[in-house]
């Protein structure tokens, strides 16, 4: 069995971990203000189920290919700086007319896809690989509680940029400001993504 303190240590570390800023957060919060809270609700499902699979398969040993293979890592971050950097150029010009363009949520499986290439998706699920798997008891019961712990945890930390988003979509009826919004968040967009890849 878990010992409380490991359990309280675990949940204040997926807390800090997910509610922090990152290329989830950045895309939900934009989500939230071009789209309503609603309608980003299979964007954070699609995080938080990918992100379980993502963490229980690192648990299991894929996170070792990333020590024998460093370089796949480097390969991630340049592609989801690269996304960020598209997601941030598709957000200007975009809020002031949400209905005539064609843009839509992110679905539940792109979400979920998209943790491939979010490098702190896999930075979380190296780290609690690393420092809260037991060294003895039963490895799958350890795994499946570690899951079920970010299975709840995440949307809890997730879910207020979402709503911060969309609060901010109710109370902006001005079109400069939407405008200065929608450049204050490519500007977000762009140094997480610099972020990202100059992270060592």
């Amino acid at each position: 069995m878990f010992d409380p303190n490991l359990i309280f240590a675990l949940v204040s570390f997926y807390f800090v971990m997910y509610v922090t800023p990152g290329p989830n957060n950045a895309m939900v919060l934009t989500s939230g203000l071009k789209f309503g809270f609603n309608k980003t609700i299979p964007h954070m499902t699609g995080i938080t189920i990918g992100h379980v699979l993502q963490l229980s398969l690192v648990c299991m040993g894929l996170g070792k290919i990333f020590q024998i293979f460093p370089q796949i890592q480097n390969i991630l971050k340049i592609l989801c700086a690269i996304y960020l950097l598209y997601l941030g150029y598709k957000i200007i010009g975009s809020f002031s007319k949400i209905k005539e363009d064609k843009s839509r949520p992110l679905k539940f499986h792109e979400a979920a896809l998209f943790q491939i290439v979010n490098p702190k998706a896999w930075t979380i699920s190296s780290m609690v690989a690393s420092g809260f798997l037991p060294k003895d008891g039963n490895l799958v019961f350890s795994i499946f509680f570690i899951a079920i712990v970010a299975l709840i945890i995440c949307p809890i930390s997730i879910s207020p940029w979402a709503a911060f988003g969309s609060a901010i979509k109710n109370l902006v009826k001005n079109n400069k400001i939407k405008v200065i919004i929608e450049y204050f968040l490519a500007f977000l967009l762009l140094i997480t993504a610099i972020l990202i890849v100059i992270e060592k």
